[in-house]
Protein backbone atom coordinates (compact mmCIF):
# COMPACT_ATOMS: atom_id res chain seq x y z
CA UNK A 1 0.00 0.00 0.00
CA UNK A 2 2.78 2.67 0.95
CA UNK A 3 4.60 1.36 -2.74
CA UNK A 4 1.25 2.65 -4.34
CA UNK A 5 1.08 5.46 -2.65
CA UNK A 6 4.42 6.81 -3.53
CA UNK A 7 3.88 5.93 -7.29
CA UNK A 8 0.60 7.82 -7.59
CA UNK A 9 2.45 11.11 -5.31
CA UNK A 10 5.68 10.57 -8.33
CA UNK A 11 2.67 10.51 -11.21
CA UNK A 12 0.77 13.94 -9.60
CA UNK A 13 4.16 15.49 -9.35
CA UNK A 14 5.19 14.83 -13.47
CA UNK A 15 1.76 15.92 -14.21
CA UNK A 16 2.18 19.32 -11.93
CA UNK A 17 5.11 20.23 -13.49
CA UNK A 18 4.31 19.25 -16.93
CA UNK A 19 0.45 21.89 -16.88
CA UNK A 20 0.19 24.93 -15.43
CA UNK A 21 -3.39 24.99 -13.78
CA UNK A 22 -5.60 27.27 -12.34
CA UNK A 23 -5.08 27.02 -8.05
CA UNK A 24 -7.59 27.76 -5.37
CA UNK A 25 -6.09 28.09 -2.41
CA UNK A 26 -7.57 27.89 0.67
CA UNK A 27 -5.35 28.83 4.25
CA UNK A 28 -6.28 26.95 7.54
CA UNK A 29 -4.58 28.64 10.83
CA UNK A 30 -3.55 26.91 13.59
CA UNK A 31 -0.55 24.88 12.44
CA UNK A 32 -1.87 21.23 11.43
CA UNK A 33 0.76 18.63 11.25
CA UNK A 34 1.48 17.17 7.83
CA UNK A 35 0.61 13.65 7.07
CA UNK A 36 4.16 12.67 6.38
CA UNK A 37 5.06 14.41 3.11
CA UNK A 38 7.26 17.16 2.90
CA UNK A 39 6.48 21.05 2.37
CA UNK A 40 5.62 21.80 -0.99
CA UNK A 41 5.14 18.61 -1.99
CA UNK A 42 1.37 18.03 -3.38
CA UNK A 43 -0.31 14.32 -3.25
CA UNK A 44 -1.35 13.47 -6.36
CA UNK A 45 -5.21 11.46 -6.35
CA UNK A 46 -6.23 9.63 -9.22
CA UNK A 47 -8.68 11.70 -9.91
CA UNK A 48 -6.11 15.05 -10.59
CA UNK A 49 -6.68 16.78 -7.12
CA UNK A 50 -3.16 17.61 -5.30
CA UNK A 51 -3.11 18.13 -1.52
CA UNK A 52 0.21 20.22 -0.66
CA UNK A 53 0.86 20.52 3.12
CA UNK A 54 3.29 23.11 4.79
CA UNK A 55 4.94 22.44 7.99
CA UNK A 56 3.62 25.87 9.67
CA UNK A 57 0.50 26.34 8.44
CA UNK A 58 -2.13 24.02 6.55
CA UNK A 59 -2.96 24.47 3.06
CA UNK A 60 -5.34 22.72 1.14
CA UNK A 61 -4.65 23.37 -2.70
CA UNK A 62 -7.34 22.14 -5.50
CA UNK A 63 -6.32 21.74 -8.64
CA UNK A 64 -8.64 21.41 -11.12
CA UNK A 65 -6.81 20.23 -14.39
CA UNK A 66 -8.63 18.97 -17.44
CA UNK A 67 -7.68 15.42 -18.06
CA UNK A 68 -6.18 15.88 -21.35
CA UNK A 69 -5.74 11.89 -23.50
CA UNK A 70 -2.43 13.08 -23.93
CA UNK A 71 -1.12 13.80 -20.94
CA UNK A 72 -2.50 10.63 -19.57
CA UNK A 73 -0.52 8.71 -22.27
CA UNK A 74 2.45 10.17 -21.99
CA UNK A 75 2.30 9.63 -18.18
CA UNK A 76 0.89 6.06 -18.18
CA UNK A 77 -1.51 6.96 -16.22
CA UNK A 78 -5.25 4.64 -15.11
CA UNK A 79 -8.43 6.41 -16.06
CA UNK A 80 -9.40 8.09 -13.14
CA UNK A 81 -11.64 6.19 -10.78
CA UNK A 82 -13.09 8.56 -8.23
CA UNK A 83 -16.40 6.31 -7.17
CA UNK A 84 -14.78 2.99 -6.71
CA UNK A 85 -11.31 4.76 -4.24
CA UNK A 86 -11.93 5.38 -0.87
CA UNK A 87 -9.98 9.08 0.09
CA UNK A 88 -6.63 8.34 1.28
CA UNK A 89 -6.95 10.56 4.73
CA UNK A 90 -10.01 7.30 5.73
CA UNK A 91 -7.26 4.46 4.45
CA UNK A 92 -4.19 6.18 6.36
CA UNK A 93 -6.96 6.47 9.41
CA UNK A 94 -7.46 2.69 9.24
CA UNK A 95 -4.00 1.73 8.76
CA UNK A 96 -3.39 3.68 12.17
CA UNK A 97 -6.18 2.10 14.03
CA UNK A 98 -4.69 -1.22 12.97
CA UNK A 99 -1.33 -0.69 13.96
CA UNK A 100 -2.40 1.14 17.52
CA UNK A 101 -5.10 -2.17 17.79
CA UNK A 102 -1.47 -4.24 16.86
CA UNK A 103 0.20 -2.19 19.47
CA UNK A 104 -2.65 -2.95 22.18
CA UNK A 105 -2.26 -6.63 21.68
CA UNK A 106 1.21 -7.09 21.95
CA UNK A 107 1.65 -4.47 24.78
CA UNK A 108 -1.17 -7.45 26.59
CA UNK A 109 0.57 -9.66 25.37
CA UNK A 110 3.77 -8.35 27.15
CA UNK A 111 1.94 -7.72 30.16
CA UNK A 112 0.70 -11.57 30.47
CA UNK A 113 3.99 -12.60 30.01
CA UNK A 114 5.87 -10.43 32.80
CA UNK A 115 3.06 -11.39 34.87
CA UNK A 116 3.50 -15.06 34.36
CA UNK A 117 7.33 -14.76 34.52
CA UNK A 118 6.89 -12.90 38.01
CA UNK A 119 4.71 -15.36 39.26
CA UNK A 120 7.23 -18.07 38.30
CA UNK A 121 9.39 -15.99 39.87
CA UNK A 122 7.71 -15.77 43.19
CA UNK A 123 7.16 -19.67 42.98
CA UNK A 124 10.34 -20.27 42.37
CA UNK A 125 11.32 -17.91 45.55
CA UNK A 126 9.20 -20.13 47.53
CA UNK A 127 10.38 -23.51 46.90
CA UNK A 128 13.94 -21.89 47.48
CA UNK A 129 12.87 -20.56 51.11
CA UNK A 130 11.15 -23.90 51.50
CA UNK A 131 13.89 -25.91 51.00
CA UNK A 132 16.58 -23.70 52.31
CA UNK A 133 13.90 -24.11 55.60
CA UNK A 134 14.12 -28.03 55.06
CA UNK A 135 17.74 -27.89 55.04
CA UNK A 136 17.79 -26.27 58.34
CA UNK A 137 15.29 -28.35 60.24
CA UNK A 138 17.62 -31.43 58.78
CA UNK A 139 20.46 -29.82 59.89
CA UNK A 140 19.37 -28.60 63.24
CA UNK A 141 17.33 -32.30 63.50
CA UNK A 142 13.96 -31.43 64.31
CA UNK A 143 11.44 -33.75 64.15
CA UNK A 144 9.37 -31.77 61.31
CA UNK A 145 11.47 -32.30 58.61
CA UNK A 146 9.84 -35.24 56.79
CA UNK A 147 6.62 -32.81 57.01
CA UNK A 148 8.15 -30.42 55.17
CA UNK A 149 9.42 -32.08 52.54
CA UNK A 150 6.47 -33.77 51.98
CA UNK A 151 4.58 -30.43 52.31
CA UNK A 152 7.01 -29.35 49.51
CA UNK A 153 6.36 -31.96 47.23
CA UNK A 154 2.32 -31.53 47.44
CA UNK A 155 3.23 -28.08 46.67
CA UNK A 156 5.06 -28.83 43.81
CA UNK A 157 2.93 -31.07 42.38
CA UNK A 158 -0.12 -28.34 42.93
CA UNK A 159 1.90 -25.80 41.14
CA UNK A 160 2.50 -28.78 38.61
CA UNK A 161 -1.11 -28.96 37.75
CA UNK A 162 -1.83 -25.46 38.12
CA UNK A 163 0.40 -24.91 35.23
CA UNK A 164 -0.90 -27.86 32.91
CA UNK A 165 -4.45 -26.65 34.04
CA UNK A 166 -3.54 -23.41 32.34
CA UNK A 167 -1.71 -24.93 29.62
CA UNK A 168 -4.97 -26.70 29.12
CA UNK A 169 -7.21 -23.79 28.78
CA UNK A 170 -5.10 -21.35 26.58
CA UNK A 171 -4.86 -25.14 24.22
CA UNK A 172 -9.24 -25.02 24.33
CA UNK A 173 -9.52 -21.29 24.19
CA UNK A 174 -7.79 -21.43 20.85
CA UNK A 175 -8.89 -24.72 19.73
CA UNK A 176 -12.70 -23.53 20.72
CA UNK A 177 -12.54 -20.58 17.56
CA UNK A 178 -11.79 -23.06 15.75
CA UNK A 179 -14.32 -25.34 16.40
CA UNK A 180 -17.08 -23.35 16.64
CA UNK A 181 -16.42 -22.70 12.73
CA UNK A 182 -16.55 -26.14 11.74
CA UNK A 183 -19.51 -26.53 13.93
CA UNK A 184 -21.42 -23.97 11.87
CA UNK A 185 -19.99 -25.39 8.63
CA UNK A 186 -21.09 -28.72 9.36
CA UNK A 187 -24.81 -27.21 10.53
CA UNK A 188 -25.27 -25.19 7.18
CA UNK A 189 -24.37 -28.67 5.28
CA UNK A 190 -27.07 -30.00 7.05
CA UNK A 191 -29.32 -27.66 6.34
CA UNK A 192 -28.54 -27.40 2.73
CA UNK A 193 -28.83 -31.27 2.06
CA UNK A 194 -32.14 -31.71 4.04
CA UNK A 195 -34.08 -33.74 4.28
CA UNK A 196 -31.28 -36.70 3.26
CA UNK A 197 -29.41 -35.34 6.36
CA UNK A 198 -31.80 -36.69 8.87
CA UNK A 199 -30.89 -40.40 7.49
CA UNK A 200 -27.19 -39.63 9.12
CA UNK A 201 -27.82 -37.34 11.97
CA UNK A 202 -30.85 -38.76 13.89
CA UNK A 203 -29.68 -42.17 15.68
CA UNK A 204 -31.37 -44.72 17.95
CA UNK A 205 -30.13 -46.87 20.77
CA UNK A 206 -32.35 -49.73 22.58
CA UNK A 207 -33.66 -49.39 26.35
CA UNK A 208 -30.46 -51.42 27.48
CA UNK A 209 -27.96 -49.18 25.41
CA UNK A 210 -25.96 -46.12 25.77
CA UNK A 211 -24.32 -43.86 23.43
CA UNK A 212 -21.23 -41.73 24.40
CA UNK A 213 -20.41 -38.98 21.95
CA UNK A 214 -17.40 -37.50 21.01
CA UNK A 215 -17.67 -33.71 19.24
CA UNK A 216 -14.00 -32.94 17.48
CA UNK A 217 -12.51 -35.68 20.19
CA UNK A 218 -13.90 -33.93 23.10
CA UNK A 219 -16.51 -35.70 25.50
CA UNK A 220 -20.19 -34.36 25.04
CA UNK A 221 -21.59 -32.55 28.23
CA UNK A 222 -24.41 -34.41 29.57
CA UNK A 223 -23.18 -37.64 29.74
CA UNK A 224 -24.35 -40.82 28.16
CA UNK A 225 -27.38 -40.53 25.22
CA UNK A 226 -30.23 -42.56 25.16
CA UNK A 227 -32.28 -44.35 25.28
CA UNK A 228 -34.32 -43.51 22.22
CA UNK A 229 -33.52 -40.77 19.72
CA UNK A 230 -30.49 -38.47 19.61
CA UNK A 231 -28.96 -36.11 17.48
CA UNK A 232 -25.34 -36.17 15.96
CA UNK A 233 -23.76 -33.76 13.68
CA UNK A 234 -21.95 -35.23 10.50
CA UNK A 235 -17.98 -35.29 9.92
CA UNK A 236 -17.14 -33.85 13.53
CA UNK A 237 -19.63 -36.41 16.12
CA UNK A 238 -18.77 -39.74 16.83
CA UNK A 239 -20.58 -42.40 19.20
CA UNK A 240 -19.93 -45.62 20.90
CA UNK A 241 -22.46 -47.88 21.74
CA UNK A 242 -22.48 -49.61 25.57
CA UNK A 243 -24.31 -52.49 26.66
CA UNK A 244 -25.38 -52.19 29.87
CA UNK A 245 -26.62 -56.12 30.42
CA UNK A 246 -25.58 -58.22 32.90
CA UNK A 247 -22.52 -60.38 30.89
CA UNK A 248 -21.12 -63.51 32.44
CA UNK A 249 -17.84 -64.88 32.33
CA UNK A 250 -16.84 -68.28 32.55
CA UNK A 251 -13.21 -67.98 34.62
CA UNK A 252 -10.55 -71.19 32.94
CA UNK A 253 -9.45 -73.66 35.36
CA UNK A 254 -6.05 -71.95 37.38
CA UNK A 255 -3.65 -73.81 38.67
CA UNK A 256 -3.05 -72.48 41.97
CA UNK A 257 -0.69 -73.77 44.90
CA UNK A 258 -2.27 -73.19 48.48
CA UNK A 259 -0.79 -71.94 51.68
CA UNK A 260 0.23 -75.62 52.43
CA UNK A 261 1.79 -76.38 49.36
CA UNK A 262 -1.02 -78.22 47.42
CA UNK A 263 -1.38 -78.12 43.95
CA UNK A 264 -4.92 -77.50 42.39
CA UNK A 265 -7.42 -76.33 39.86
CA UNK A 266 -10.07 -74.19 40.39
CA UNK A 267 -12.43 -72.30 37.90
CA UNK A 268 -15.00 -69.71 38.56
CA UNK A 269 -18.11 -67.95 37.38
CA UNK A 270 -17.83 -63.69 36.97
CA UNK A 271 -21.30 -61.48 36.59
CA UNK A 272 -20.86 -58.26 36.04
CA UNK A 273 -22.19 -55.16 34.06
CA UNK A 274 -21.34 -51.91 33.21
CA UNK A 275 -22.66 -49.12 35.37
CA UNK A 276 -21.21 -46.05 33.83
CA UNK A 277 -20.92 -46.00 30.09
CA UNK A 278 -19.04 -42.73 30.21
CA UNK A 279 -16.23 -43.71 32.69
CA UNK A 280 -16.30 -47.61 30.96
CA UNK A 281 -14.89 -45.78 27.21
CA UNK A 282 -12.83 -42.83 28.20
CA UNK A 283 -10.99 -44.60 30.95
CA UNK A 284 -9.72 -47.84 29.80
CA UNK A 285 -9.48 -48.93 26.38
CA UNK A 286 -11.65 -52.27 26.83
CA UNK A 287 -13.45 -52.59 29.80
CA UNK A 288 -14.48 -56.21 29.27
CA UNK A 289 -11.19 -57.64 28.48
CA UNK A 290 -9.29 -55.83 31.29
CA UNK A 291 -11.74 -57.12 33.79
CA UNK A 292 -11.81 -60.95 32.62
CA UNK A 293 -7.79 -60.65 33.51
CA UNK A 294 -8.33 -58.99 36.26
CA UNK A 295 -10.69 -61.78 37.20
CA UNK A 296 -8.15 -64.29 36.60
CA UNK A 297 -5.64 -62.79 38.59
CA UNK A 298 -7.75 -62.19 41.72
CA UNK A 299 -8.95 -66.10 41.74
CA UNK A 300 -5.18 -67.08 41.86
CA UNK A 301 -4.33 -64.55 44.55
CA UNK A 302 -7.08 -65.11 46.37
CA UNK A 303 -6.66 -69.02 46.25
CA UNK A 304 -2.90 -68.99 46.96
CA UNK A 305 -3.49 -67.16 50.80
CA UNK A 306 -5.97 -69.99 51.38
CA UNK A 307 -5.77 -73.81 52.90
CA UNK A 308 -6.60 -76.81 51.42
CA UNK A 309 -9.45 -77.18 53.82
CA UNK A 310 -10.40 -73.56 53.60
CA UNK A 311 -10.88 -74.21 49.96
CA UNK A 312 -13.00 -77.13 49.87
CA UNK A 313 -14.91 -76.14 53.45
CA UNK A 314 -15.22 -71.60 52.63
CA UNK A 315 -16.52 -71.46 49.82
CA UNK A 316 -18.78 -68.92 50.39
CA UNK A 317 -16.83 -66.85 52.01
CA UNK A 318 -13.65 -67.10 49.43
CA UNK A 319 -16.51 -65.76 46.78
CA UNK A 320 -17.91 -62.83 49.14
CA UNK A 321 -13.75 -61.49 48.98
CA UNK A 322 -13.46 -61.68 45.79
CA UNK A 323 -16.53 -59.80 44.69
CA UNK A 324 -15.26 -57.17 46.86
CA UNK A 325 -11.91 -56.75 45.65
CA UNK A 326 -12.77 -56.90 42.21
CA UNK A 327 -15.69 -54.33 42.45
CA UNK A 328 -13.61 -52.07 44.39
CA UNK A 329 -10.71 -52.49 41.25
CA UNK A 330 -13.29 -52.23 38.34
CA UNK A 331 -15.24 -49.26 39.90
CA UNK A 332 -12.82 -46.67 38.49
CA UNK A 333 -13.50 -48.75 34.80
CA UNK A 334 -17.55 -47.80 35.02
CA UNK A 335 -17.69 -51.73 36.29
CA UNK A 336 -20.03 -53.07 39.07
CA UNK A 337 -18.87 -56.59 39.52
CA UNK A 338 -22.38 -58.33 41.09
CA UNK A 339 -21.53 -61.83 42.10
CA UNK A 340 -18.59 -64.44 42.16
CA UNK A 341 -19.16 -67.83 42.39
CA UNK A 342 -16.78 -70.75 42.43
CA UNK A 343 -17.39 -73.63 40.52
CA UNK A 344 -15.07 -76.53 41.07
CA UNK A 345 -12.21 -77.60 43.03
CA UNK A 346 -9.94 -80.44 41.12
CA UNK A 347 -7.64 -82.19 43.05
CA UNK A 348 -4.45 -84.55 42.50
CA UNK A 349 -5.47 -88.34 42.01
CA UNK A 350 -3.27 -89.51 45.04
CA UNK A 351 -4.66 -86.76 47.38
CA UNK A 352 -8.04 -87.95 46.38
CA UNK A 353 -7.47 -91.30 46.81
CA UNK A 354 -5.85 -90.50 50.45
CA UNK A 355 -8.45 -88.33 51.18
CA UNK A 356 -11.35 -90.96 50.78
CA UNK A 357 -9.15 -93.64 52.93
CA UNK A 358 -9.36 -90.70 55.51
CA UNK A 359 -13.27 -89.84 55.20
CA UNK A 360 -13.85 -93.64 55.41
CA UNK A 361 -11.98 -94.20 58.19
CA UNK A 362 -13.53 -91.56 60.20
CA UNK A 363 -16.95 -92.80 59.10
CA UNK A 364 -16.34 -96.46 60.15
CA UNK A 365 -15.05 -94.79 63.48
CA UNK A 366 -17.98 -92.81 64.51
CA UNK A 367 -20.22 -95.95 63.55
CA UNK A 368 -18.49 -97.61 65.73
CA UNK A 369 -18.74 -95.07 68.23
CA UNK A 370 -22.56 -94.64 67.61
CA UNK A 371 -22.88 -98.55 67.82
CA UNK A 372 -21.78 -98.53 70.96
CA UNK A 373 -23.27 -95.96 72.70
CA UNK A 374 -26.49 -97.67 71.34
CA UNK A 375 -25.20 -101.38 73.36
CA UNK A 376 -24.95 -98.93 76.21
CA UNK A 377 -28.04 -97.43 76.36
CA UNK A 378 -29.88 -101.06 75.69
CA UNK A 379 -28.08 -102.82 78.22
CA UNK A 380 -29.36 -100.06 80.59
CA UNK A 381 -32.81 -100.13 79.37
CA UNK A 382 -32.71 -103.78 79.94
CA UNK A 383 -31.28 -103.97 83.45
CA UNK A 384 -33.52 -101.26 84.15
CA UNK A 385 -36.55 -103.44 82.93
CA UNK A 386 -35.33 -106.72 84.79
CA UNK A 387 -35.60 -104.81 87.57
CA UNK A 388 -39.08 -104.11 87.21
CA UNK A 389 -40.22 -107.27 86.12
CA UNK A 390 -38.20 -109.37 88.96
CA UNK A 391 -40.01 -106.85 91.53
CA UNK A 392 -43.48 -107.77 90.12
CA UNK A 393 -44.69 -111.32 89.14
CA UNK A 394 -47.72 -109.83 87.67
CA UNK A 395 -45.53 -107.36 85.35
CA UNK A 396 -43.41 -110.80 84.35
CA UNK A 397 -46.61 -112.69 83.36
CA UNK A 398 -48.00 -109.88 81.19
CA UNK A 399 -45.05 -109.53 79.18
CA UNK A 400 -45.17 -113.69 79.21
CA UNK A 401 -48.82 -112.94 77.39
CA UNK A 402 -47.45 -110.42 75.06
CA UNK A 403 -44.54 -112.31 73.31
CA UNK A 404 -47.66 -115.06 73.14
CA UNK A 405 -49.88 -112.60 71.03
CA UNK A 406 -47.02 -111.49 68.93
CA UNK A 407 -45.62 -114.76 68.02
CA UNK A 408 -49.45 -115.64 67.14
CA UNK A 409 -49.53 -112.47 65.38
CA UNK A 410 -47.28 -114.12 62.39
CA UNK A 411 -49.04 -116.94 60.03
CA UNK A 412 -48.36 -120.27 59.75
CA UNK A 413 -46.30 -120.13 62.49
CA UNK A 414 -44.98 -123.04 65.23
CA UNK A 415 -45.56 -122.42 68.72
CA UNK A 416 -44.23 -124.28 71.18
CA UNK A 417 -45.33 -123.42 74.83
CA UNK A 418 -42.09 -123.27 77.41
CA UNK A 419 -42.83 -124.49 80.99
CA UNK A 420 -45.14 -122.35 83.25
CA UNK A 421 -43.46 -119.29 85.21
CA UNK A 422 -44.56 -119.99 88.18
CA UNK A 423 -42.98 -123.58 88.18
CA UNK A 424 -39.73 -122.17 86.64
CA UNK A 425 -39.62 -120.08 89.79
CA UNK A 426 -40.32 -122.80 92.30
CA UNK A 427 -37.57 -125.18 90.96
CA UNK A 428 -34.89 -121.90 90.83
CA UNK A 429 -35.70 -120.90 94.02
CA UNK A 430 -34.98 -124.52 95.68
CA UNK A 431 -32.24 -125.34 93.56
CA UNK A 432 -30.86 -121.84 94.94
CA UNK A 433 -31.79 -123.16 98.65
CA UNK A 434 -29.93 -126.34 98.16
CA UNK A 435 -27.07 -124.49 96.44
CA UNK A 436 -26.99 -122.11 99.80
CA UNK A 437 -26.84 -125.33 101.83
CA UNK A 438 -24.18 -127.12 100.25
CA UNK A 439 -22.42 -124.44 100.44
CA UNK A 440 -22.25 -123.96 104.02
CA UNK A 441 -21.87 -127.44 104.71
CA UNK A 442 -18.20 -127.01 102.41
CA UNK A 443 -17.55 -123.96 104.34
CA UNK A 444 -18.07 -126.05 107.84
CA UNK A 445 -16.06 -128.92 106.39
CA UNK A 446 -12.93 -126.86 105.30
CA UNK A 447 -12.93 -125.34 108.80
CA UNK A 448 -13.19 -128.19 110.43
CA UNK A 449 -10.49 -129.75 108.18
CA UNK A 450 -8.22 -126.03 108.76
CA UNK A 451 -8.74 -126.71 112.51
CA UNK A 452 -7.36 -130.34 111.97
CA UNK A 453 -3.93 -129.44 110.08
CA UNK A 454 -3.35 -126.44 113.12
CA UNK A 455 -3.36 -129.32 115.60
CA UNK A 456 -1.20 -131.72 114.05
CA UNK A 457 0.90 -128.79 113.53
CA UNK A 458 0.67 -127.43 116.92
CA UNK A 459 1.71 -131.23 118.45
CA UNK A 460 5.31 -131.60 117.38
CA UNK A 461 6.10 -128.76 118.58
CA UNK A 462 5.44 -129.59 121.77
CA UNK A 463 6.92 -132.68 121.58
CA UNK A 464 9.94 -130.51 120.62
CA UNK A 465 9.76 -128.32 123.71
CA UNK A 466 9.35 -131.23 125.83
CA UNK A 467 12.43 -132.93 124.48
CA UNK A 468 14.88 -129.79 124.74
CA UNK A 469 15.68 -129.93 128.77
CA UNK A 470 16.49 -133.86 128.10
CA UNK A 471 18.85 -133.31 124.81
CA UNK A 472 20.69 -130.33 126.80
CA UNK A 473 21.49 -132.41 129.37
CA UNK A 474 23.05 -135.32 127.74
CA UNK A 475 24.72 -133.39 126.03
CA UNK A 476 26.34 -131.67 129.08
CA UNK A 477 27.04 -135.43 130.06
CA UNK A 478 28.07 -136.67 126.62
CA UNK A 479 30.31 -134.18 124.64
CA UNK A 480 30.18 -135.92 121.43
CA UNK A 481 32.64 -134.89 118.52
CA UNK A 482 30.57 -132.57 116.17
CA UNK A 483 30.12 -135.28 113.45
CA UNK A 484 27.68 -137.15 116.01
CA UNK A 485 25.97 -134.02 116.92
CA UNK A 486 25.55 -133.20 113.13
CA UNK A 487 24.28 -136.86 112.70
CA UNK A 488 21.83 -136.51 115.78
CA UNK A 489 20.52 -133.30 114.33
CA UNK A 490 20.08 -134.82 110.87
CA UNK A 491 17.88 -137.73 112.52
CA UNK A 492 15.62 -135.93 114.91
CA UNK A 493 14.68 -133.52 112.35
CA UNK A 494 13.83 -136.22 110.30
CA UNK A 495 12.01 -137.61 113.09
CA UNK A 496 9.73 -134.56 113.47
CA UNK A 497 9.14 -134.53 109.59
CA UNK A 498 8.14 -138.22 109.52
CA UNK A 499 5.52 -137.33 112.86
CA UNK A 500 4.04 -134.42 110.68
Amino acid sequence: MPDSMMDMEHRDHQLHRHQQPQRVSTTVNGGVTGIGAPAGIGIGAPSGIGIGVGSSTSTFSAVTTPPTTENRERDHLPQPTMQHQPPLQQQHQQQQQQLHQQQQQQQQQLQQHQHQQQQQQQQLQQQQQQQSQVMEQQSLGLPHAHHALSQQSQQQQAIHRAEQRRADEEISDRASTCGKLLIFLSVALVILTLPFSLFVCFKVVQEYERAVIFRLGRLMQGGAKGPGIFFILPCIDSYARVDLRTRTYDVPPQEVLTKDSVTVSVDAVVYYRVSNATVSIANVENAHHSTRLLAQTTLRNTMGTRHLHEILSERMTISGTMQVQLDEATDAWGIKVERVEIKDVRLPVQLQRAMAAEAEAAREARAKVIAAEGEQKASRALREASEVIGDSPAALQLRYLQTLNTISAEKNSTIVFPLPIDLITYFLKTSEATTQQNAAAARAALNNAQQQQQQQQQQPQQQLMQQQPVMQQQQLQQTPPPQQMQQQQYQQAQQVTSAM
